[in-house]
């Protein structure tokens, strides 16, 4: 009896009921909206972490949100690489149409993890570039961004390309990075020290900086990162002074046990802020941290790749023919460590 008069009751309010439809349809939406939000998370996760590792090789960074999730990401297990890895870092300056990579750095993590390799390309170096023929290096990024110079994601995948084809080597990482978080990147660790081998007159502030070493606060540091005019190699000077840069704040990263400790690598990337394209390709960003976190407990070697100045029209730097062949056969074959040793001018002095 007492069945029957359930579904009686049951049979009576089936009409008030509301249709399923229109609730299902909302729980869908719910959850496409969820999974939306996590991916764009992870995104932003893996641009952060990205860009500290880029920070500490590179000098120029910006980077992005929320603690927490980052200590997981980090933690998340991964299979290890185990080859030589090449990262592609790009610094930008100029904003808005037309803009072009100010630094292209080319960071070579070798097989054994001993440490890591700088390698600064000329923005100004004559490259063949597909659809446009030869051109500066840093206009490739300009092709890409398109007219506007907003979509940095394709100038980097173009500038990947253009650097893959000169060099012959595999890009396995790499971001696009400004100036402007360089200041405040530099200001939540403290400082950074940088080794100037002569004085520097800054053309933008006036501002001098003697040679030695000395610890830059933020503004200084962008400052220092900026200069060319009046400096002895110019563009080529510049370059060498980011190596400088990444150096020191590789020292200062290192002192912290920013890249091994999760809890503090949250802590800084909540201190800067966003604006950054990454690209970790195939591997696990866990595994790019932990090969570049190994390699970074040793001093860095920076070079330059060898080049030499055209003094005729297009006007820019080509590849030196007695040194470059060997330097890239080296890079290919990850025995930098052999021709650095090898050719000690070459290498741009930290200290």
């Amino acid at each position: 009896m007492i069945e029957d008069d359930l579904r009686a009751a049951f049979a009576r309010g089936e009409a008030l009921t509301p249709p399923t439809g229109p609730v299902r349809a909302a729980i869908d939406r719910a959850v496409v909206r969820r999974r939306r939000r996590r991916r764009r998370l992870r995104l932003r996760l893996a641009g952060t972490a990205l860009a500290v590792v880029a920070a500490a090789l590179a000098g120029f960074t910006a980077i992005a949100p929320r603690p927490p999730e980052t200590a997981n990401l980090l933690a998340t297990p991964s299979p290890a690489p185990t080859g030589a890895l090449n990262v592609l870092l790009l610094g930008l300056d100029q904003a808005g149409a037309g803009r072009r990579a100010d630094s292209v750095l080319l960071v070579h993590v070798p097989a054994d993890r001993s440490r890591l390799y700088l390698v600064s390309l000329p923005r100004d170096l004559l490259v063949p570039i597909p659809g446009r023929g030869t051109d500066k290096l840093n206009a490739s990024f300009a092709f890409g961004a398109g007219s506007a110079g907003k979509d940095l994601a394709a100038g980097y995948q173009a500038t990947r390309q253009v650097v893959a084809q000169l060099t012959g080597v595999r890009i396995d990482a790499g971001a696009v990075l400004t100036y402007k978080a360089t200041g405040e990147l530099t200001d939540a660790v403290g400082g950074v020290s940088v080794c100037l081998p002569t004085t520097i007159r800054s053309h933008h502030t006036r501002r001098t900086y003697p040679a030695g070493c000395q610890r830059l606060d933020g503004a200084a540091a962008v400052d220092v990162l900026r200069q060319r005019y009046g400096m002895p190699d110019g563009g080529l000077d510049r370059d060498r002074n980011a190596g400088r840069y990444a150096a020191g704040l590789l020292r200062r990263v290192e002192e912290q046990g920013v890249l091994t400790n999760p809890v503090l690598l949250s802590r800084l990337v909540t201190k800067v802020g966003p604006g950054l394209v990454t690209d970790t390709g195939e591997l696990s960003l866990p595994a790019l941290i932990s090969a570049a976190g190994k390699a970074a407990t040793a001093e860095p070697v920076a070079v330059g790749l060898p080049v030499r100045y055209q003094e005729k029209p297009p006007y820019g730097f080509r590849l030196d023919p007695a040194l470059a062949p060997g330097f890239l056969d080296a890079l290919r074959a990850d025995r930098l460590g052999e021709w650095t040793a090898a050719h000690p001018k070459q290498v741009t002095g930290l200290r």
